[in-house]
């Protein structure tokens, strides 16, 4: 695989509780997300992880400069710390199921891995699986530039079939019992720290993880970002073959791990210009069979779990002007195998391919607003879908008078992920959202030589 190494974090000092000072990751958060931890703590992460919102396009070279300015102040005046040793870190989160009725804990190894181009390699590569968008890549690319730091750590999974890593954590977490840091974030997440610098452990850990792939499961856009800085840093002359841009910050969970969890990202799509939904059954009528839900969304909901019987490509679809409700299908089995016959059938078999390529890009977009692209959110929870259909703006999207017609999908499963990544494939855009996100402000990673 591409190598694993400690690295020297930079951390906040003298505090073994961050969680005034810790924040989710910045494309998540809104603007009013981003007030409400600054009035918690001034030094919250967020204030520099976050310049602008929203963070989904490139914001104004002030923010940026600005960021990098406070974040200096932080190194200067004691706030933050680099270690003078390499270090890993043992991160365990736990956290309940969306329902409150059970508690998960879910382990992995904060460390670097080599910053190396996406795809199959000899002996593993970091491979992803799901497509990014422009606007934050650049966004990430000019706050790395400014700062000259890896602010938050990329969530990569691997197969780890012989349980050789997770183990290991086990043993660590065992061993010392409490741990060195803890946070608390607003979702309730418990998040545990366990300093690891002897070298029989981080050696051990680097055994483990030989000859596999790395797949990135959150950080796609923070990834191709490290890649670019790095790019730029060579392209300007020489760097050494162990400069800290070589090195990307991952927090790498095993796929055995018995918390792995997978959510749904499902889709609010608005700005159609011949939208309602009768226009909207009436022209996907040869490409879904669908049946009326009654009730309300959390109905509608309820009923995309329980429908088993309309097998594991159902979804379901909200109209929020008339507050209508369909459990869907596609009409045909293998429904993008004409337009995308090269692509394997773990990917073609994807609910939300069907939705991209089939909801979205035919019926939405071709038939209901004139060949142009449509406007997205991606919310996680049906609690999130009804804030937007409100009006409201959310870290998912969303705004007065967006909310059109709602995707309601099932998580995308876990062996799903396995087999497009291997196939060198890439799943749409919000394809996954592993719960809980990782926390942006326990460990940084400093790119300066």
């Amino acid at each position: 695989m591409a190598k694993v190494f400690p690295f020297r974090p930079v951390t906040y000092s003298a505090i073994k509780d961050l969680s005034t000072v810790v924040a989710p990751p910045y494309d998540v958060l809104d603007g009013a997300a981003k007030s409400r931890l600054i009035a918690a703590n001034p030094k919250n992460i967020v204030s520099v992880d976050l310049p602008h919102t929203p963070a989904k396009e490139l914001g104004p070279k002030e923010a940026y400069d600005a960021a990098a300015k406070l974040w200096e102040s932080w190194l200067k005046d004691g706030t933050l710390t680099r270690a003078a040793l390499p270090t890993m870190f043992v991160y365990r989160q736990t956290f309940k199921s969306e329902d409150g009725t059970r508690t998960f804990k879910r382990t992995g190894m904060a460390c670097c891995v080599e910053t190396v181009p996406f795809g199959p390699r000899k002996g593993g590569g970091v491979l992803p699986h799901e497509e990014t968008f422009s606007g934050p890549k650049q966004d990430r690319l000019a706050l790395m530039t400014a700062t000259d730091t890896q602010l938050s750590p990329i969530f990569g999974l691997h197969a780890d079939d012989q349980r050789k890593a997770t183990e290991l954590l086990s043993r660590v977490i065992a061993k010392r019992k409490q741990p060195d840091r803890t946070a608390k974030t607003a979702d309730g997440t418990l998040h545990e720290l366990w300093q690891v610098q002897d070298s029989a452990t981080l050696r051990e850990y680097e055994e483990a993880l030989s000859a596999e792939d790395i797949f990135i499961a959150d950080g796609h856009h923070r990834y191709n970002t490290s890649l670019n800085y790095l790019s730029a840093l060579e392209s300007s002359g020489a760097i050494a073959p162990n400069h800290p841009a070589r090195r990307c910050m991952m927090v790498l969970i095993g796929m055995s791990d018995p918390g792995l969890e997978i959510r749904p990202t499902h889709r609010v799509l608005g700005g159609m210009k011949s939208y309602s939904f009768d226009a909207f059954i009436k022209a996907s009528a040869d490409v879904i069979r669908c049946e009326p839900i009654a009730g309300d969304l959390h109905a509608l909901g309820a009923a995309l779990e329980s429908a088993s019987g309309m097998g594991e490509r159902r979804f379901g679809l909200w109209d929020f002007a008339s507050r209508r409700g369909m459990l869907a299908i596609p009409a045909q089995d293998d429904s993008l195998a004409v337009r995308f016959p090269d692509k394997p059938e773990a990917w073609r078999d994807l609910t939300v391919a069907f939705c991209q390529y089939v909801i979205v890009e035919r019926v939405c977009q071709g038939a209901l607003n004139g060949g142009e692209p449509v406007k997205w959110a991606f919310p996680h929870t049906i609690r999130e879908v009804e804030e937007i259909g409100s009006g409201a703006e959310t870290g998912a999207g969303g705004g007065k008078n967006f909310a059109q017609l709602a995707v309601i999908v099932r998580p995308t499963p876990l062996d799903a992920v396995k087999k497009v990544s291997r196939a060198n494939e890439l799943m749409p855009q919000k394809s996954t959202f592993f719960y809980p996100k990782l926390a942006t402000g326990l460990f940084m990673h400093s790119l300066k030589a």
